[in-house]
């Protein structure tokens, strides 16, 4: 008798079915980038949708694809001002690889993303998991995916009591999903995983009385749902601290280019003190010699600070008003921005809130 591979054990056609039905039936069909096969479209929302909620996406792309209605209009914008579409959602690596992205389609593919999930894989900021759902839903590609959602349903159905993210767990889950990929039907089956995670296979009150995986769950049979899937282990989150200077003057706040790289890369922020990355106060006279860069100081004023928390680890802003008598000549890395049209600026979420508090417009 023929021994079964681990793959044709894992493969499992009602599995596909019972997900293919309930989307088509209960799942998500009016999103803005559903029902086309415009690759851009897809891309964009595919990006935009990296460990960001669907109610945070939607605003900005709607404004994203006004002001880039095509790939090459993308492609042939500034960097600046894809950032400043960009500014607040987080994750500005994001904004940047999507930019080097749309030069790159251009560039090297006619203006046209490939169908074939594996050349996908390569552009900037798309990785296997991206790759296989914008190729499955612009051209019907047979692919993959597993991204956060998809394994959160794969570890409480099928009792994965690991953490996903170990390499040799994630090597498994990933043989999983290609096991259980159907032949037809795969832009309802990839939405109908994405769904199942994103509305009901929740991480704090899954719905299971309304999943169509339920009686094959077996973290539903043994009570294990608020165990699964294993948390990653914790870890002591690191605190930085930022000393920023709000230099305001006739009206005026003065802002700094951050380098491409780095923390907010690409963005314009408020200067900062040098040499205050860790916790503790920031002594006068670094603070007065900061300030003098910038002209004349007349005045020095600490402001509320505020906590920025990143994914790896904590910022605490440290704010201080400048008033200067006069303005010095900066490099041009400083721009003067008037508080009444700092709001289309490409703005860290912090820097916003705080200059929202001091009366800019228009922030969010």
């Amino acid at each position: 008798m023929k021994r079964l591979t681990e793959f044709e054990q894992l493969d499992d056609p009602s599995f596909s079915a019972s997900v293919i039905e309930w989307q088509r039936t209960y799942g998500r069909h009016a999103l803005p980038w559903q029902n086309t096969r415009d690759a851009y479209r897809v891309w964009l929302s595919e990006i935009m949708l990296q460990q960001t909620q669907v109610a945070a996406v939607l605003g900005y792309y709607a404004r994203f694809l006004e002001r880039f209605p095509t790939l090459h209009d993308l492609a042939a914008a500034p960097l600046d001002a894809v950032m400043a579409q960009w500014s607040g959602l987080g994750y500005y690596t994001r904004a940047r690889n999507l930019h080097a992205c749309a030069k790159r389609v251009v560039a090297e593919h006619g203006g046209v993303f490939p169908s074939d999930p594996h050349l996908l894989a390569e552009l900037p900021g798309i990785g296997r998991s991206t790759a296989a759902a914008i190729a499955a839903f612009s051209s019907g590609a047979r692919a993959a995916i597993l991204d956060g959602n998809v394994k959160r349903v794969f570890a409480r159905v099928f009792g994965i009591a690991e953490y996903p993210g170990l390499k040799p767990v994630e090597d498994a889950l990933w043989r999983r999903a290609e096991a259980l990929l159907p032949h037809e039907g795969i832009e309802s089956y990839t939405q109908g995983l994405m769904d199942l995670g994103a509305t009901l296979c929740t991480r704090g009150a899954p719905d299971c009385q309304r999943c169509p995986l339920s009686a094959r769950c077996v973290a539903l049979a043994e009570g294990r749902t608020a165990e699964l899937p294993v948390r990653k282990p914790k870890k002591t989150i690191p605190e930085k601290q930022a000393a920023m200077l709000v230099v305001l003057d006739q009206g005026a706040v003065l802002l700094e280019q951050r380098p491409d790289s780095g923390i907010w890369g690409g963005l314009l922020s408020l200067p900062e003190v040098d040499g205050h990355g860790a916790r503790g106060a920031v002594p006068d006279g670094a603070l007065d010699a900061a300030a003098a860069r910038f002209g004349p100081v007349e005045s020095v004023q600490a402001l509320l600070p505020l906590v920025h928390v990143f994914t790896h680890y904590k910022l605490h802003v440290l704010p201080f008003q400048v008033t200067l008598g006069a303005r010095a000549a900066l490099e041009a890395r400083y721009q003067w921005y008037p508080l009444s049209e700092v709001g289309g600026a490409a703005l860290p979420a912090p820097v916003k809130k705080l200059l929202a508090e001091l009366g800019a417009p228009s922030l969010f």
